[in-house]
């Protein structure tokens, strides 16, 4: 390319030349004047003045003609150098403005073309950064997935072996509060037997000395009832009759409380209503130990009904009985 561009500016430069130099040719006076031949004949001629004078005045205007030609040639010529050279001097200029412009467009082509590839590297280098990430990415979502469904997995197996554990143990708990409860159950019925047992071994023997030692061992102090007959062998009759049946219901009475140390020196006030066949038909307290009257009056309602004698003067005293409990 720079080859081409040195063979143009030659080529002007010979043409400009060129051209000058028939410029030159073209202003140039090439008449040549006819020299008179010398001879030896001279031929003597008057001149007149006026002629002379007229003739050296129209030399002088040829000369000056010419030299005013000349100076206008001189002028136009100068004129087409300078345009000429001008013209050169704005060709070279032209061309070396195009060679400049040219080799900028190639500068900033080359430039250009640099970035574009700079760009598309640093395209490619962005777009495989992003692919490696995108990769790391998906595998640490991978792997982070894969944890959470172990982690899942094993909180689900803890969860399932906790509940498990859980399970045996609230059955074990249950098995053995159940034994707890079948072995407390038989130790209560055990120790009721012990007790009733012992009760009515007591009951026995406060039998056989009720007579002797009523008054200090007996837990019924009182056992009272309206006798409206009270002389004569009848009205003693009904008192023995009431006194015994009164025994009997103290026994049974006696069968079904529990005593409790606390009510040592504790003392309860009953009323009891029967009816004319024995049925409880109501217990109610008058004074005394709130609690030690909850187990009396708990004694007399699971006895629920007495025995009654046949004699109806007997069950009347019988049908409303005042009792004292004091253990």
């Amino acid at each position: 390319m720079k080859k081409s561009n040195y063979s143009t500016s030659v080529i002007i430069s010979v043409f400009v030349h060129a051209l000058f130099i028939v410029l030159l040719l073209w202003g140039a006076d090439f008449t040549f004047d006819k020299k008179p031949s010398v001879g030896n004949t001279i031929q003597a001629t008057m001149i007149d003045p006026a002629i002379l004078n007229q003739q050296a005045q129209q030399i002088r205007q040829q000369r000056q003609a010419a030299k005013d030609a000349e100076q206008a040639r001189q002028a136009r010529l100068k004129q087409q150098t300078e345009a000429l050279e001008a013209q050169r001097k704005a060709d070279a200029e032209r061309i070396r403005q195009l060679k400049e412009d040219k080799l900028t467009a190639e500068k900033a082509t080359r430039e250009a073309e640099k970035q574009r590839q700079l760009q598309q590297q640093q395209a490619e280098e962005a777009k495989a950064k992003a692919e490696v990430k995108a990769k790391a990415d998906a595998k640490a979502k991978a792997d982070a997935k894969a944890k959470a469904d172990a982690k899942a997995k094993a909180d689900a197996k803890a969860k399932a072996d906790a509940k498990a554990k859980a399970d045996a143990k609230a059955k074990a708990d249950a098995k053995a509060k159940a034994d707890a409860k079948a072995k407390a159950d038989a130790k209560a019925k055990a120790d009721a037997k012990a007790k009733a047992d012992a009760k009515a071994k007591a009951d026995a023997k406060a039998k056989a000395q009720a007579k002797q030692d009523a008054a200090l061992n007996d837990m019924f102090s009182g056992l009272e009832a309206e006798n409206e007959q009270r002389g004569g062998a009848r009205g003693k009759h009904i008192a023995d009759e009431v006194a015994r049946y009164g025994t009997i219901y103290k026994q049974m009475i006696q069968q079904n409380l529990l005593v409790d140390q606390s009510f040592k020196g504790q003392e309860c006030k009953l009323t009891l209503r029967l009816s004319a066949n024995g049925l409880v038909l109501d217990v109610s307290q008058l004074a005394g130990n709130n609690t030690l009257c909850r187990a009396a009056k708990s004694a007399v309602l699971q006895v629920s009904e007495f025995p009654m004698p046949d004699n109806p003067d007997v069950v009347k005293q019988l049908r409303v009985i005042n009792l004292t409990v004091s253990p």
